[in-house]
């Protein structure tokens, strides 16, 4: 079930052309975990196409997923924030009109996909935000620090945005490409190349009161000793919420 705050407008849709789905993620050296998700994104129905964008990794990551017969787009190693608008490029160029966007480390699950798309192909919403907190959701083996500061930084983006929000760093999320169009909206900024990417985008989905949804997903992370993120304690961290310091001080647009 879809939630959400009192929606004030919706990025443009041509009327009636049937949209068409991208489901995208990005890999870092993840030859280890591609066999968890790569037969999701085999089946067919639940996108009308999967790409995955290889960000530089030096490992075996896009051999294997060739081998399996999904299409990688390569770049240098540059950041989550440079794979998304990767893919976003290549979702405009080949007449996609919905972005789904997912972990390419196995956290994530693709048969949720179609939950995570339900509100814009039913035109109810324009963005969408997967949780793991609405009842529904869950997660697993999620560190102690995480759950609490996740807890703290949707609370908080919450009362400053008057807009209800419970996941601020669930990656598992999906938008109509038009909403970026909005002039005020500039992701070609390069300073949103590595995680700033993702929050500078969900700032001003919110922001501009664009028709904001949220969804019940799962959160897997690995068990044991098995490192769970490639996010550093700090320089990580900053990277995901400058973007609404700078944002909020009239720093950056």
């Amino acid at each position: 079930m879809a939630t959400g705050a009192k929606h004030e407008r919706a990025a443009p849709r041509a009327a009636q052309v049937p949209d068409r789905v991208l489901g995208a993620t990005a890999v870092y050296n993840e030859e280890h975990r591609i066999g968890v998700f790569v037969e999701a994104l085999k089946r067919p129905g639940i996108v009308d196409a999967f790409v995955v964008v290889n960000d530089g990794s030096t490992d075996r990551s896009a051999e294997l997923l060739r081998e399996h017969g999904i299409e990688v787009l390569d770049q240098p190693h540059s950041g989550l924030g440079a794979a998304i608008k990767h893919a976003i490029r290549y979702a405009r160029a080949n007449g996609f009109t919905v972005l789904v966007l997912f972990a390419g480390n196995g956290k994530d699950n693709p048969d949720e996909i179609p939950r995570v798309l339900a509100p814009i192909l039913s035109c109810a919403a324009d963005y969408v935000q997967g949780s793991r907190y609405l009842p529904g959701g869950s997660h697993a083996n999620t560190p102690a620090f995480r759950l609490v500061s996740i807890r703290i930084l949707s609370w908080l983006f919450s009362v400053y945005m008057r807009r209800p929000c419970t996941d601020l760093t669930n990656g598992f999320r999906a938008y109509r490409l038009s909403l970026l169009d909005d002039p005020r909206i500039n992701i070609e900024q390069d300073w949103l190349d590595n995680y700033e990417f993702e929050y500078y985008v969900h700032w001003y989905a919110y922001k501009l009161g664009y028709r904001v949804a949220e969804v019940p997903v799962s959160k897997t992370y690995p068990g044991g000793k098995v490192p769970y993120s490639k996010i550093r304690p700090l320089t990580g961290w900053w990277r995901m919420l400058r973007p609404f310091v700078f944002l909020g001080l009239g720093i950056k647009k």
